[in-house]
């Protein structure tokens, strides 16, 4: 069956302008086309909500157009009732025949049997239509699905001489990067499901965690803390999200937006994200907790901002190699990602 790559890319488009708002549904993005011209398209906005196709159905003003139409999708259709009914049925209800997909469902509810329906229903599929492109924008519930865990960045700044931070007297925070890199940095926190710092970070830095300096949604905050020093007075115990504790002990700081998770090893943290359907997580620190993450090879993106500060003495970064990262100038940073 023919079909346009471009209509493709504006299902993606369309999907990745809702990255942090669809958890735990992937993002999803749809695109109708009746005689090479788009006469509907919609995205998953919100969890709970209407799919991409459905929207997508829904703002098409002529429903007479459909059934010589063709839909496109980034994502298989799903074929199970879950917040909302199956979309293969309703695809099937409005007799749009032509199907183009890019990316196979890998949840076990949804894989395969969105596109068997449609094909014993009598529609023509094409499955595949920029496979990598379209895995690669869905690949936090991707990972969530085939290897049972989030989909892990490990995040960090550091002075030009390789300082994650200064020596501390005091529990304030020390501001290594630029303010174009910490609006980046809380803009990137609104796009993951939570973020996980080391104790001592709390207890040196004393941070909320929060999208303070961008709009966008609050990650759940989890706190990796083995023998309870977490100090009662931190901020993260604030109400502007979800805080829960990785603790060896019990902990007596407890309120209504606190929970405690024992744990043991790092395999059993993960393992508790995943139980707790977390999709994805930014790593912040400290310097002990990030490299507990990269000794285990547990990691799916690294994004380091570089300062042009000397700090001359304080807890030394994670030692990485630099040559095969990806560099990008932020303000008066530079910022080095690499991704698997």
């Amino acid at each position: 069956m023919e079909y346009n790559i471009n209509y493709m890319e504006r299902c993606i488009e369309l999907a990745s302008k809702e990255l942090g708002n669809t958890f735990p549904n992937p993002l999803v993005g749809s695109v109708i086309v009746h005689k090479n011209k788009i006469i509907g398209e919609g995205s998953h906005q919100i969890y709970g909500e209407n799919h991409a196709e459905v929207n997508a159905i829904n703002s098409v003003k002529n429903k007479d157009l459909l059934k010589d139409s063709t839909l496109y999708v980034n994502l298989e259709p799903c074929n199970h009732i879950g917040k909302t009914p199956p979309c293969t049925d309703l695809i099937i209800k409005n007799k749009i025949k032509n199907i183009i997909i890019g990316s196979r469902d890998p949840n076990s509810i949804v894989k395969g049997g969105g596109v068997e329906k449609l094909i014993n229903s009598g529609c023509n599929v094409t499955l595949g239509v920029l496979e990598d492109k379209c895995n690669y924008l869905n690949r936090r519930f991707f990972t969530y699905h085939k290897f049972k865990r989030p989909y892990i960045i490990l995040k960090w700044a550091e002075s030009s001489d390789g300082f994650i931070s200064p020596i501390k007297k005091q529990r304030e925070v020390f501001k290594i990067s630029g303010e174009e890199s910490l609006k980046l940095s809380h803009t990137w926190r609104g796009q993951e499901d939570s973020i996980l710092v080391g104790v001592q970070t709390i207890i040196d830095d004393n941070p909320f965690l929060t999208t303070r300096l961008v709009q966008g949604k609050n990650p759940i905050r989890f706190v990796l803390d083995p023998n309870c020093r977490i100090p009662v007075n931190s901020k993260i115990f604030s109400k502007d999200s979800k805080t829960i504790v990785l603790s060896k002990k019990e902990n007596s700081a407890i309120n209504d937006n606190l929970k405690i998770i024992k744990f043991e090893k790092m395999k059993f943290i993960l393992d508790s994200l995943y139980s707790l359907k977390i999709q994805s997580v930014i790593i912040e620190g400290g310097t002990k907790t990030i490299n507990n993450f990269l000794k285990n090879d547990l990691w799916d993106s690294i994004r380091v901002f570089k300062s042009s500060k000397n700090l001359v003495d304080g807890v030394k970064s994670p030692d990485i190699d630099f040559s095969i990262f990806k560099e990008t100038i932020i303000g008066r940073d530079s910022l080095y990602t690499l991704e698997r």
